[in-house]
């Protein structure tokens, strides 16, 4: 009697073990994956946290359907945001861009082919980053006030000391995130709305992409950023001090 008993305990408190393990893992999934609070070498990955604003950043490489649809809620909601672009998807969707600027959408550098920027030289580096400020320049020169922002999002994060010289060259500031939705990866609506919206706080850089899933979080997360007394506002008016 008395091992039986014993089995049965431990047999139950396997069981609770697990799923104590199991629940923790789905939770740590949910939470938003925030970026050091610091600037290193000049890196911005947090704004003004007098602002009451939030940034959401959308790096940008395919989907400009998506894109399209983004800017349409965040136009209706009022708010403006940051597309980080792609030199080689600039090119092939000039009209996109040209509605975002129009808009009043912030337009950044994202790079010409999404490469690793912490192991190019400076060269490769510079090369990269002015041929997509180029095309960027050339599709939206003619627009009224047009002035290129000259924000740098590197693509994956990937930072190195050639990187940072070559913006220094260039005049362009290195913007980083406060929390990454990892929306690229993990194509679940709920997770990158807790991921975008969980401990929110004002000079909040988020960043995003745009796949189908964000898309489809995007008016939950609006609307709570709302009800937390914070608007969407382009990346250079987020960290304006």
């Amino acid at each position: 009697m008395k091992e039986r008993r014993f089995r049965a305990f431990w047999a139950n408190f396997v069981i609770v073990a697990v799923l104590i393990t199991t629940f923790g893992i789905v939770f740590a999934a949910a939470m938003p994956v925030e970026a050091p609070v610091k600037a290193v070498n000049n890196a911005i990955y947090e704004g003004n946290k007098e602002t009451g604003k939030v940034s959401l950043m959308f790096n940008v490489y395919e989907n400009a359907a998506n894109v399209e649809a983004i800017a349409a809620k965040l136009e209706e909601c009022g708010y403006r945001s940051t597309f980080f672009v792609g030199g080689s998807w600039a090119a092939k969707h000039p009209n996109t861009l040209l509605k975002l600027a129009s808009g009043g959408f912030e337009i950044g550098n994202h790079g010409y082919m999404h490469r690793d920027h912490a192991v190019l030289n400076s060269k490769q580096n510079k090369d990269e980053i002015v041929i997509t400020e180029k095309i960027i320049d050339n599709v939206l020169s003619d627009l009224p006030d047009y002035k290129n922002c000259k924000l740098f999002a590197p693509p994956s994060g990937s930072i190195g000391e050639a990187m940072f010289g070559a913006c220094v060259e260039l005049e362009y500031r290195v913007i980083m995130w406060t929390r990454d939705t990892i929306d690229w990866r993990d194509h679940d609506e709920n997770v990158i709305y807790e991921r975008a919206i969980r401990g929110i706080k004002s000079g909040d850089l988020i960043l995003m992409h745009p796949t189908d899933c964000t898309v489809a979080a995007l008016p939950r997360i609006l609307e709570y950023i709302k009800s937390e007394g914070l608007a969407v506002d382009i990346v250079s008016n987020v960290i304006e001090m």
